[in-house]
């Protein structure tokens, strides 16, 4: 059973990286987790039908995801809402629809932020926009708000409650994917 990491932030240091190499530490026995990197090679969305051949770093988040048995989605918050390129990310992800590299996956979605509200707003959004992709959305939500205060050197969330939160969030992806696998 794989899980699927990507972050909505383009910077190598974001805290939203840090959050799921924190998740990483987290996983249940037999669970690996594979941190994606191409998000900020994927063009802008453009459908343009048949004929025209599917970007190479396209085709590349799809198979990540194809074979991902569940994916966790952190992210910030940039104006209120999910970042640009992430959002264009799933657009691509979405296409051909129903039969998507999403459809029926299991996905959670935490999030953090240097604000006080830990990215609340971008992950009601990002999940709405999963659900109508036709993802399984795991009901639960991480806001890791003041993030720069909010790692220790150890790879842990300094707050002990919202350690155990997203150790409970990956326990709840995985039993999804576990799920998912015993039906399929």
């Amino acid at each position: 059973m794989k899980i699927l990491g990507i972050s909505g932030s383009l910077r190598e240091a974001s805290h939203n990286r840090r959050l799921l190499q924190v998740a990483a530490t987290e996983l249940p026995d037999g669970v690996s987790f594979e941190l994606y990197s191409g998000l900020g090679d994927i063009p802008a969305y453009r459908e343009e039908g048949d004929g025209v051949p599917t970007p190479e770093s396209v085709s590349a988040l799809r198979a990540a995801l194809h074979d991902a048995t569940a994916v966790l989605l952190a992210t910030p918050e940039y104006n209120g809402s999910i970042p640009g390129q992430l959002k264009n990310a799933l657009d691509w992800a979405s296409r051909p629809f129903p039969d998507n590299s999403l459809r029926n996956k299991p996905v959670a979605v935490i999030g953090a932020s240097t604000g006080l509200f830990g990215a609340v707003w971008a992950q009601a959004e990002l999940r709405k926009v999963l659900a109508t992709i036709g993802a399984k959305v795991v009901d639960a939500e991480l806001p890791v708000g003041q993030a720069d205060d909010a790692f220790t050197d150890d790879d842990r969330l300094a707050d002990p409650d919202l350690h155990k939160a997203l150790a409970q969030i990956v326990g709840q992806l995985a039993e999804a994917a576990g799920e998912s696998t015993e039906a399929a």
